[in-house]
């Protein structure tokens, strides 16, 4: 699909992999409007780019996702786009004072049950369009969970499956595109807690994401992901112990 003067919508768009697809975005001739609950953050990320208005709003809160939506429909009614990148992630393993249900309720909530209801509100957008497209961005972890994470990739693997049940019925009844951005570990403070400064740059994610939307490559394994998805599918169980370590076990 094409991939310049679009009007693009990224959730969480104000630090790590969201700031770097709003930046590719709008260096390659698109507006980009980006959303956060750290207003003063947002507002900084904003000002190191061009093309982009910065819209304070809590994807988990249903009246600031009322409000952009209403915006988006009175302001920016060409949008196109949509990058739900906006997420929540807890490290910690499953014991019996761990919290996790309270930790599993925010992280569904955020990285699940808000993107199908902002999609729901924007479909009416998007279907105005000539073409369109809805990007949900998933993880390495909705195929083979790792143990301190796992609330998280529970979540992100209600995601994948929503990605694909959304992308059958979307492409066959409308104009809009689903894709689902898959990537490893990522280096940003997101990730730090898990030792994200050993993964690959936020800009690689952002620059595959692009090329796989001009192609119309639907689910994007970006790096390592790629080779760990056909394990998975080779070995479910082998996929578990590489993401599962015995060592990581032992420490944790």
């Amino acid at each position: 699909m094409n991939t310049t003067n679009n009007t693009v919508l990224v959730t969480g768009g104000s630090a790590g992999i969201g700031f770097e697809i709003a930046k590719l975005f709008a260096n390659n001739g698109n507006h980009v409007i980006i959303t956060g609950r750290n207003k003063t953050r947002l507002q900084n990320a904003a000002a190191k780019l061009h093309n982009v208005t910065a819209i304070a709003a809590d994807v988990t809160k249903e009246d600031d996702v009322k409000e952009l939506v209403s915006r988006v429909k009175k302001e920016f009614s060409l949008l196109s786009i949509v990058v739900n990148n906006a997420g929540s992630a807890f490290y910690y393993t499953l014991d019996e004072n761990a919290g996790a249900f309270a930790k599993a309720q925010e992280e569904i909530l955020t990285n699940y049950l808000s993107i199908v209801r902002l999609n729901e509100q924007l479909l009416p957008v998007l279907k105005q369009q000539a073409e369109a497209a809805i990007v949900n961005v998933s993880s390495i972890v909705a195929f083979a969970g790792r143990h301190t994470l796992a609330t998280y990739a529970a979540s992100k693997a209600a995601l994948h499956s929503y990605t694909n049940s959304l992308r059958i019925f979307l492409q066959r009844n409308s104009n809009i595109k689903v894709f689902e951005l898959m990537p490893p570990l990522v280096n940003t403070a997101f990730s730090k807690e898990i030792g994200g400064e050993k993964g690959i740059a936020p800009s690689v994610v952002a620059e595959d994401l692009l090329n796989s939307l001009e192609t119309n490559n639907y689910e994007i394994h970006v790096g390592n992901t790629a080779d760990f998805h056909k394990l998975y599918f080779s070995s479910p169980a082998e996929a578990l112990n590489v993401m599962n370590p015995v060592e990581q076990l032992v420490e944790a």
